[in-house]
C-alpha cells in the first residue's frame, strides 16, 4: 500500500473553496445570530423573563441556542418582521400626508368610510349622512373646496 492519499487540502484551489464555504458559513451563522437577537426584542408577545432567557440561552450555548431558537419560535419570525416593516411603511405614509398637507381626496375618505361600516363600527344611516357630508365638502373634480372665509374677496 504505496498509494499516496491525497487531501482537499493537496490542491490549493480546492483548498480556497473550502476556506470560503467555511468562512460564508460562518458569516451566515452571524447574520442568523444577530436577527434572532433582534426578533427575540422585536416580539411583543413574550414576556420580559421570557425574552431575558431566551437571549440569555442565544448567547451563552449560541449553536444550540441558535437551532432551538428557530425550530420553536421561526415560523413567525418572518410574520413579525413583515408586521414591523408594514408599521414602518404606515408610519412613513401618514407623515408624507401630514407633511403634503395631510388632505385626503373624497376617493380616500369614501374608502374610509366603507371601511367602517363593513368592519361594523357604523350604521347604514350614518354611512349615508356622512357619505353625503363628503360629496357637499368636495366638489366635482374631487377637490375640497375652500371655505367662504378663505375665498378671496373682491370688495371696493
Amino acid at each position: 500500500m504505496n498509494t499516496a492519499m491525497y487531501l482537499a487540502y493537496d490542491f490549493p484551489l480546492l483548498s480556497a473553496f473550502w476556506a470560503m464555504l467555511w468562512f460564508f458559513l460562518w458569516i451566515l451563522w452571524f447574520i442568523l445570530l444577530f436577527r434572532i437577537i433582534v426578533d427575540i426584542f422585536r416580539d411583543d408577545a413574550m414576556s420580559g423573563w421570557a425574552k431575558a432567557g431566551w437571549l440569555v440561552f442565544v448567547i451563552v450555548l449560541p449553536f444550540l441556542g441558535v437551532f432551538v431558537y428557530v425550530i420553536a419560535r421561526g415560523k413567525n419570525m418572518g410574520r413579525r418582521e413583515v408586521a414591523q416593516a408594514r408599521a414602518q411603511q404606515e408610519a412613513f405614509d401618514s407623515y408624507v400626508r401630514e407633511t403634503a398637507g395631510g388632505h385626503l381626496s373624497s376617493a380616500d375618505e369614501l374608502t374610509k368610510l366603507s371601511r367602517l361600516k363593513e368592519s361594523g363600527h357604523i350604521t347604514e344611516d350614518e354611512f349615508q349622512r356622512a357619505k353625503q357630508l363628503i360629496f357637499t365638502d368636495y366638489g366635482p373634480a374631487g377637490a375640497r373646496k375652500q371655505p367662504e372665509s378663505a375665498t378671496p374677496s373682491t370688495g371696493s
